[in-house]
């Protein structure tokens, strides 16, 4: 095992968690009632795709991070699983940028998949919205050396974090075709 990187102190961190996770929550909510109108240089619509791109890649980090756990690598796992961190931060400004830039897409009525489109949108937006605290919490067990809490927060919170990763990957594959 790797020695902590951080000193524990649950109460803060409970508290940091807990105020960005809602923050996160509240900005991305907002987002609905945000638009700027801006002539750019390029289709701002340029985000949505270097999102996608910013999740599968996160998704192959994910893969990878698992199997470096599995070899029992801790320190790739920890630089893997940051790695996926720090794309999931650069992923949240992009996704901010491209909604406040371009609005929504609606998917159209007569749409081949629509049923499909929005069962796969919906457990994503669900599961997206939930998952924060939970990645937060578990970076926080691994880096202070609560392995065991580290280990069963985990075992949750990836398989959540992989889905939310891959169904955007999909989510954006199935709208982007109506992107004005």
């Amino acid at each position: 095992m790797l020695e902590p990187a951080i000193r524990r102190n649950d109460r803060l961190a409970k508290t940091l968690i807990w105020i960005s996770s809602v923050v996160v929550f509240l900005v991305v909510v907002s987002l609905k009632y945000i638009h700027l109108e801006v002539q750019l240089p390029f289709n701002p619509h340029v985000f949505a795709t270097i999102n996608a791109g910013i999740n599968a890649t996160v998704a192959g980090a994910l893969l990878a991070g698992l199997i470096a756990i599995k070899q029992k690598n801790y320190r790739l796992h920890k630089k893997i699983m940051l790695t996926a961190m720090a794309l999931s931060c650069v992923f949240l400004i992009s996704y901010i940028a491209h909604h406040v830039l371009c609005g929504d897409t609606s998917y159209p009525a007569d749409a081949p998949m629509r049923g499909l489109y929005f069962i796969v949108l919906l457990t994503h937006i669900v599961l997206a919205a939930i998952i924060l605290p939970f990645i937060l919490f578990s970076v926080y067990r691994g880096l202070s050396g609560d392995y065991a809490n580290h280990k069963k927060l985990s075992r949750i919170t990836w398989p959540i974090w992989f889905y939310v990763a891959v169904s955007g990957v999909v989510v954006y594959l199935f709208i982007s075709p109506y992107y004005v």
